[in-house]
């Protein structure tokens, strides 16, 4: 988690981003499995663990073509680039 949360904060590009935030998410989908392992509930913590799987692998897909459009549009995938251009 300790690495996700690093990555985080030092990437500037977008698709890395999306990758940190994949870590991120996977740690949680083993923190559910261990939460549910240690309550005795193994299949409720399988069950959560699987909808959150699909809800952020649908999240990465978009945040790719986001990403993609970005790069295509404004020719730059640094988000200090792209947070100036609100100004």
């Amino acid at each position: 988690m300790g690495i996700g949360l690093y990555g985080l904060l030092i990437t500037r590009n977008l698709i890395k981003l999306v990758i940190v935030l994949q870590v991120l998410v996977k740690m949680a989908l083993l923190a559910l499995v261990a939460a549910g392992h240690a309550t005795g509930q193994v299949n409720l913590g399988q069950s959560l663990a699987v909808t959150v799987l699909v809800a952020d692998t649908v999240v990465a897909v978009i945040g790719l073509a986001l990403a993609v459009q970005v790069r295509q549009r404004l020719g730059t995938l640094d988000v200090t680039q792209l947070s100036e251009l609100r100004k």
